[in-house]
């Protein structure tokens, strides 16, 4: 396993994490596994040297937070890992049950450590960002957590990056707490993010965590038909429609199979190395519903492109309508 700091923190990550979405009891998504079935995915996780794992409120009503604490306090020491959780969904009834206020932050943050069964989250991060709510209450809250020792660091997800840009400038004003890390919508079919964010975030010094590194199992060869079949996911998850049909599409994919093919290895793997291989990525989130698909993100770590395939894996790219920010 390789490690490396969160950004320009001292927190030491490894350089894949595991996204904890598709790990829930008493889930509405079919293709989410029970812990009793996520057991041997988390375990085979921690016994490859993976300390990171990430979940949110919102991933199957809170459930996923719940089995990410049982799981991990079964295979690994607290102490030896780190845990990510969001907030911004809705998650509760009434006005005030989703968002960036100051009352939703702290409910939420109480909440997600009773799910979790733990007294801090390592990384709290804003699943979105809040345009209801001023920057300086969410950033102002967001610092208190930090002070209140429930939190130790903070991170943001998908939003453009003037938002990001003006959260951070917001922070740094007061002296407070800033984001270490932007868990954005990033792969080989959706690269919009390199225009400005992740030049933004290398200048900050925030470390960059793709979320979606397969675009859905896109990359993996999951939402191909096989026998008149597709993985279960593919054929429940709606998150791809149309996200992931632009005209270049076909031949990045075209041209990953054909890497993946000729050195003899899965598509998912060629795919998360082509992430690692892009300056400021500090570690996808992968998830996983089977052990080798945690086999494929650790063996990324050492899988080396050429010159020539990182060309025609990048070569075909064309501009895309944002995504991911909803």
């Amino acid at each position: 396993m390789e490690y490396a700091n969160l950004g320009s923190s001292g927190l030491r990550v490894s350089r894949v994490c595991l996204g904890m979405l598709s790990l829930a009891n008493e889930s509405d998504r079919p293709w989410v596994l029970n812990e009793n079935a996520a057991g041997p995915l988390v375990r085979q996780a921690v016994e490859a040297g993976v300390n990171f794992f990430d979940t949110a409120n919102s991933y199957s009503n809170g459930h996923s937070e719940i089995a990410t604490g049982r799981l991990l306090r079964q295979f690994t020491n607290r102490d030896e890992v780190v845990v990510a959780t969001k907030v911004f969904m809705k998650v509760d009834p009434g006005e005030n049950g989703a968002g960036l206020s100051r009352r939703h932050i702290f409910k939420a943050l109480d909440d997600s450590l009773r799910r979790l069964d733990m007294d801090y989250v390592d990384l709290y991060q804003i699943h979105r960002f809040d345009e209801r709510v001023s920057v300086e209450e969410t950033m102002g809250a967001l610092n208190d957590v930090v002070r209140s020792g429930k939190v130790r660091y903070l991170g943001a997800s998908s939003m453009y990056a003037w938002q990001f840009v003006k959260a951070q400038a917001t922070a740094r004003r007061a002296g407070g707490a800033q984001f270490i890390s932007m868990q954005n919508h990033y792969n080989l079919i959706y690269r919009e993010e390199e225009r400005e964010m992740i030049p933004a975030c290398r200048s900050f010094g925030v470390g960059v965590l793709p979320w979606s590194p397969l675009a859905r199992g896109i990359l993996a060869g999951n939402a191909v038909e096989r026998a008149g079949e597709k993985s279960m996911r593919a054929r429940f998850d709606n998150f791809p429609d149309g996200r992931y049909e632009h005209p270049s599409d076909a031949a990045i994919i075209a041209a990953l199979s054909d890497i993946a093919a000729r050195r003899g290895v899965p598509q998912a793997r060629v795919a998360l190395a082509w992430l690692l291989h892009q300056p400021g990525v500090t570690a996808p989130i992968f998830g996983a519903t089977k052990v080798s698909h945690v086999d494929d993100a650790v063996s990324a770590l050492s899988f080396e492109l050429s010159a020539d395939e990182l060309l025609a894996l990048e070569a075909p790219y064309g501009p895309h309508d944002i995504h991911g920010h909803e």
